[in-house]
């Protein structure tokens, strides 16, 4: 185990796994740091995996510890047997059997898209188990131009040759949520997203059948996410918001700290759907939402 007395180089982490109620062994990083500090629990979105944080872990830990775990069919996570678990709440049964294992108090959680999502639902159903959270481009209401927009590519497998096609793949693809990015920032982009196989393909790094709950019919109305929301009221809560996002409207946003007394709203510039938090106006809204614990 690692000595939490004497944390790491900023940015190692340790590789663990926590098992599934269905009996699938999933993994996560966990990047030590101090013990007198609650432990921050990243979630990512639908078709990332935990290497969407390693720019926020290379900068907090050593003085806050982070739990990256990469659900079911993402990362080295095991894929599912039946796709039909590819659902939020399948994810959060597998959250809580993650800090059952982890034996914490309470976290601070900062939630990416999807990950946001559970975040929410987390605290709708296990409220005293959050400290905090970041909301990070995601609401109780989706855009229907988003959604469109992630149900016309999740599933779709892509590979390429090099990691320079896949930079460029992704450059196609993203432009315009990432207006500013170089070549260097395209490559890093690819090298979360896509993983290379043992037969030298570079692959997307999830299992394709997360989108078939997606294609049943009857799935398509999506829960009312409003009172999970309203869970983390009285919770120090940050919401982060690419002013590009087809995801989390500008209203959405209002209306979200307007519910919870207290929260922050913070604005991205020249970003859409979803700012990493490693941009200077994400890092300093993180900052802020954890120098309330520190």
């Amino acid at each position: 185990m690692t000595d939490r007395r004497n944390p790491p180089r900023a940015g190692a982490w340790q590789d663990d796994f926590w098992w599934s109620s269905d009996g699938l062994r999933l993994h996560y990083r966990d990047y030590a740091g101090r013990d007198d500090r609650p432990p921050i629990l990243c979630l990512h979105g639908l078709t990332r995996n935990a290497r969407d944080f390693e720019g926020l872990a290379a900068r907090l830990a050593g003085d806050w510890r982070l739990v990256v775990p990469e659900m079911r069919g993402r990362g080295e996570s095991a894929y599912a047997r039946d796709p039909m678990t590819y659902v939020p709440l399948t994810y959060l049964q597998d959250l809580d059997a993650l800090l059952a294992q982890l034996g914490v108090g309470p976290v601070i959680v900062i939630g990416t898209s999807m990950g946001g999502i559970l975040a929410m639902l987390l605290a709708a159903s296990q409220r005293d188990r959050i400290a905090g959270a970041l909301l990070n481009d995601i609401g109780p209401e989706i855009t229907p131009a988003g959604l469109g927009r992630i149900r016309s590519y999740v599933g779709r497998q892509m590979w390429h040759p090099t990691w320079m096609h896949a930079a460029r793949a992704v450059a196609e693809a993203h432009g315009e949520t990432y207006p500013g990015y170089g070549v260097a920032d395209w490559l890093v982009m690819a090298k979360r997203l896509y993983r290379l196989n043992s037969s030298g393909r570079i692959l997307l790094d999830y299992d394709m059948k997360i989108a078939e709950p997606f294609r049943v019919p009857g799935n398509e109305a999506a829960p009312d996410m409003w009172p999970a929301l309203d869970a983390l009221a009285g919770k120090p809560v940050t919401v982060v918001r690419g002013d590009r996002s087809d995801i989390l409207s500008a209203e959405v946003a209002e209306r979200m700290v307007q519910r919870l007394p207290g929260a922050e709203l913070v604005t991205v510039p020249n970003t859409g759907h979803a700012p990493t938090l490693e941009e200077p106006v994400a890092a300093a809204a993180v900052d802020r939402l954890l120098a309330r614990f520190a």
